[in-house]
């Protein structure tokens, strides 16, 4: 039985114990509000870029593009240019599908055994719900991101407030109040639909990988680890817009004393909720680059998709090569070509 999943959801349920303690702790105020974000941010962008670079200065001498379909030969061959692109412009658009719509995801099936009459046979499932959960999933968390930017600048850019419109699908009346800080709204707040899918979304990928026993076999901590995190993230979210009384104005000034580099601590009476959703966003940020979730970064420089398949029409010479010592084999039979003949082996040259 794999365990693994346990051990994360403790270790996850631990820190927002320590988060809520910390955070209700008048002495660890400055810790939990002010140095833990900051050295999750410098932990983030440190390894973030040492990642990257890393990867940019591999060295990949050959083409070893994934390929789907037939490649670029002869003319009266039909090529495949969107799974096996040839050209910078196919690459760019094979690219493009696969971060914005995760195409291979999309093409991906799952094995079982079939029963039938004729006995059991091996069948192939098209795995439709994990493409679009992930897809959920993904723009989902992409949306929450852009729409948490509010808090850090002022005013607040209009390609934000119109992220912020659309996915608000239940608005609430309310009196506006323009201050300096922001807008200050009284009443029941809208429902914004990137939460609610979000947590959705990440319920499913989490029953997943628990429900299915050859998934659940594969999967480590550390996949159960960063879905835990982001689960709680989501939790403690919806709570504090939906059900908890967040001071909003507090946390904005907060946000900008951290982006101005003032050290501004979060409100007193923000809450033990507000603590925990901030530390699990600190350990997603600090645990992101030496986590799977590099993904993100690695999908750019991934040579298996981001290199042409033309071995057909360019011979791909390793220029790291070190020049070595060949011994041919016509130099081969001249040095043993007496003892070839005493033993019955044929050569080429008698004398």
């Amino acid at each position: 039985m794999n365990s693994s999943y346990i051990f994360s959801l403790i270790l996850v349920i631990i820190l927002c114990v320590v988060a809520y303690m910390g955070g209700n702790a008048e002495g660890l105020r400055l810790v939990f509000g002010v140095m833990i974000p900051y050295l999750a941010v410098f932990l983030f962008v440190l390894g973030f870029l040492r990642k990257v670079l890393g990867w940019a200065k591999s060295p990949v001498p050959f083409s070893i593009a994934s390929t789907c379909g037939q490649q670029k030969s002869m003319p009266w061959v039909e090529q495949n240019k969107l799974d096996n692109p040839s050209t910078t412009f196919g690459v760019i658009i094979r690219m493009f599908l696969e971060i914005v719509c995760f195409r291979s995801l999309f093409r991906n099936t799952r094995m079982r055994f079939h029963k039938s009459t004729d006995g059991v046979k091996i069948a192939y499932d098209w795995e439709i719900f994990l493409w679009a959960g992930a897809l959920a999933f993904h723009y989902a968390f992409l949306v929450v991101l852009l729409r948490h930017l509010r808090f850090f600048f002022q005013p607040v850019p209009w390609c934000i407030q119109v992220i912020e419109f659309f996915d608000g699908f239940f608005k609430m009346e309310f009196v506006g109040e323009v201050i300096d800080i922001g807008t200050l709204q009284i009443g029941l707040p809208g429902v914004f639909v990137s939460g609610l899918i979000l947590l959705a979304a990440v319920i499913f990928l989490c029953l997943r990988r628990l429900m299915s026993p050859k998934v659940r076999y594969i999967s480590l901590a550390s996949d159960y680890f960063p879905l835990f995190v982001i689960l709680g993230i989501a939790v403690t979210g919806i709570v504090m817009r939906y059900f908890a009384k967040i001071d909003i104005v507090g946390v904005k000034a907060y946000t900008m004393g951290l982006v101005m580099f003032k050290g501004t601590l979060p409100p007193e009476n923000v809450g033990g909720i507000f603590y925990i959703h901030l530390f699990l966003v600190c350990v997603l940020l600090a645990c992101f680059p030496f986590s799977k979730l590099m993904h993100m970064g690695g999908i750019f420089l991934s040579p298996t998709r981001n290199m042409t398949g033309n071995t057909r029409e360019v011979r791909h010479v390793n220029p790291w090569n070190y020049p070595v010592k060949t011994h041919t084999y016509e130099e081969y039979e001249d040095d043993y070509r007496d003892k070839m003949i005493g033993v019955g082996l044929p050569v080429d040259k008698k004398e």
